[in-house]
């Protein structure tokens, strides 16, 4: 009898129809299993990132992100799957707020942190504030423990900051939601979880101090000198008179080095001259005072007389003798004074034009000029007054905005309580429900366990057949492994007598090599080694001509400078031979 039923149910398999009793439910559950694999929270959290980094807000909206993500993640379990698509939704609805907390972390405490990880960062806190409550400590423990320790630790002691909780994390959140809603239902339960957060921190840092005290510290290799034997020192030969070098002989040093220049001496010269002419015009004016004495009335008008008969005084200008010095001039100097009386020359030549063409007095030209900018900085003053007014116009115009957006923040905030107790009554009615769904189930299962021992009786049977059709697989298995293996080694063993049998053989090992042949590879510039060195020698003639066209070059370059020089100097000669005609002649004038 029990023969005839594996038979009827080997038959059900080979069909494809489906068993009857306990041994069909298994194996539907053992084949719904095995499509699912558990994911681990690190892997989770590594799939919820790269979800992120892919959304563009611009190019794609929220609901077809979530539904590509959903089809992305038909390979996870139903709790994982809720996970992931909840954990994606509230990080693109709150990326506002959780940005603002992220941005300051990695202007603060993360400035040495990769902006690749932002969206981590992002998904932490998000679970911190908004998730806490639903999946709890322990969950929430195993996450960040998952995650690097160092990171994790560096931002949760970051973010579970009180005086941060309580001061611009509450201020910025207050900017996008009402500021009584924030502190109620995110600022407050932080502060609840931030005890029980704070023990988890403190795990973490242990773990890192740990981890960086057990480092193993590798052993050094200490190398050993080889005892080698000292070799005896070689005998110094003495020197020979041909092997000293000789030095060239040197030229004396000019005795002009060590004389002071000409031209200071007759500086110090003059510099003395001038400071006893000096001292002797101090002391004939010392001598020479005025004396202070009243003039009487009757010698008053004589004086007058007699001042008036004196020719009158008339300075004269001390003649220096710095300018007759000659000084010497470098190529430099003299290319500037060059340019300097051209660009003179070339003034007085473009005024006399002017001149010639009836140039008339610009005076009326800068009395319209300075009426013009006169004009000109009272539109600009006026455009500045009025930009000043349009200033504080945009400034009352933001406050209104800024006032009317409170109130719609106000008004959405009294919407969401709504929409929030709405939401408590469906969820309430839910757990009723599911708890009625459990209790049939519960009853289901009751009436199942009366037939236990038939089903573990058949369960047994299907194990049975599972062993022996494995047994046999396995044996067949071993036997094509077994005869696989001795035919790699056969074919082996013969590769290995080849090669023996190639390396027997006696090869030519000694080659004759022709300098005046190619090498046979078929290139297109291919050739011998006697045409090689030909070629060589006439590409060094050819740079040796080239140099020593370069060099004739030069020279002629030197010397065309040269007679440039000399002919800037004539030029310069002359000019300064004109203006010492025309002083002198403008002198003779006066």
């Amino acid at each position: 009898m029990g023969s005839a039923g594996n038979s009827r149910g080997r038959q059900r398999q080979r069909r494809g129809e489906p068993g009857t009793g306990a041994a069909a439910a298994v194996q539907g559950r053992c084949g719904r299993f095995s499509l699912v694999k558990m994911v681990s929270h690190r892997e989770l959290i590594a799939l919820i990132v790269q979800q992120l980094n892919k959304f563009n807000p611009e190019n794609q909206s929220m609901e077809d992100f979530l539904s590509e993500s959903a089809m992305i993640l038909q390979t996870l379990n139903v709790t994982e799957e809720k996970f992931v698509l909840d954990t994606l939704a509230g990080c693109t609805e709150y990326k506002s707020i959780l940005d603002v907390v992220v941005n300051a972390f990695y202007v603060q405490d993360g400035r040495y942190c990769p902006i690749s990880e932002r969206n981590l960062y992002i998904v932490i806190c998000y679970l911190a504030t908004f998730q806490l409550e639903e999946i709890g400590l322990r969950h929430f423990s195993r996450i960040v423990k998952s995650l690097d320790t160092a990171k994790m630790q560096q931002f949760l002691r970051f973010f579970f900051n009180d005086l941060y909780l309580n001061t611009w994390i509450k201020d910025e959140w207050s900017h996008f939601y009402d500021s009584v809603y924030v502190k109620e239902n995110w600022i407050d339960p932080l502060l609840r979880w931030q005890p029980k957060v704070q023990q988890l921190i403190e795990k973490l840092t242990d773990k890192l101090s740990n981890r960086t005290t057990t480092v193993k510290t590798s052993r050094v290799t200490q190398p050993k000198e080889f005892n080698l034997t000292v070799p005896k020192p070689r005998a110094i030969p003495p020197p020979t008179p041909a092997s000293l070098p000789v030095l060239p002989k040197r030229q004396p040093v000019p005795p002009s080095i060590y004389k002071p220049p000409k031209e200071r001496k007759q500086l110090e010269e003059i510099k003395t001259k001038n400071i006893q002419k000096a001292k002797d015009l101090l002391l004939e004016a010392n001598t020479k005072q005025f004396r202070c004495a009243a003039i009487k009335p009757e010698k008053r008008e004589n004086i007058h007389d007699s001042m008036e008969s004196k020719p009158v005084f008339k300075a004269q200008k001390i003649q220096s003798k710095i300018d007759n010095i000659p000084i010497k001039l470098n190529t430099a100097a003299i290319l500037r004074e060059g340019a300097l009386y051209q660009r003179k020359l070339e003034e007085e030549l473009k005024r006399v034009e002017n001149l010639q063409q009836g140039a008339g007095d610009p005076s009326e030209f800068l009395k319209w000029q300075k009426q013009m900018r006169g004009k000109d900085l009272e539109e600009q003053l006026a455009e500045i007054e009025c930009r000043r007014l349009q200033g504080k116009l945009s400034y009352e115009e933001a406050v209104l905005a800024h006032q009317s957006v409170i109130q719609e923040n106000k008004k959405k905030a009294d919407l969401l309580r709504e929409e929030k107790t709405e939401l408590m009554h469906l969820y309430a009615e839910k757990c009723l429900q599911e708890q009625k769904e459990m209790k049939e189930l519960v009853e289901q299962v009751m009436e199942g366990h009366k037939n236990v021992k038939q089903v573990k009786a058949k369960i047994q049977e299907y194990k049975q057949q599972i062993v022996q059709q494995v047994c046999e697989e396995s044996g067949e298995l071993l036997r094509q492994a077994l005869e696989e293996k001795e035919e790699k080694n056969r074919k082996r063993y013969e590769l290995i007598q080849q090669i023996r049998a190639i390396e027997r053989t006696p090869s030519i090992r000694h080659k004759f090599v022709d300098l005046t042949e190619t090498g046979g590879h078929g290139l297109f510039g291919e050739m011998s080694i006697v045409e090689l060195r030909e070629r060589l020698a006439l590409l060094k003639e050819a740079q040796k001509a080239a140099e020593e066209e370069k060099r004739d070059q030069i020279i002629h370059e030197k010397q065309a400078k040269e007679q440039f020089i000399l002919d800037k100097l004539d030029q310069i000669s002359q000019f300064r031979a004109e203006l010492g005609r025309a002083a002198a002649l403008k002198k003779y004038v006066i």
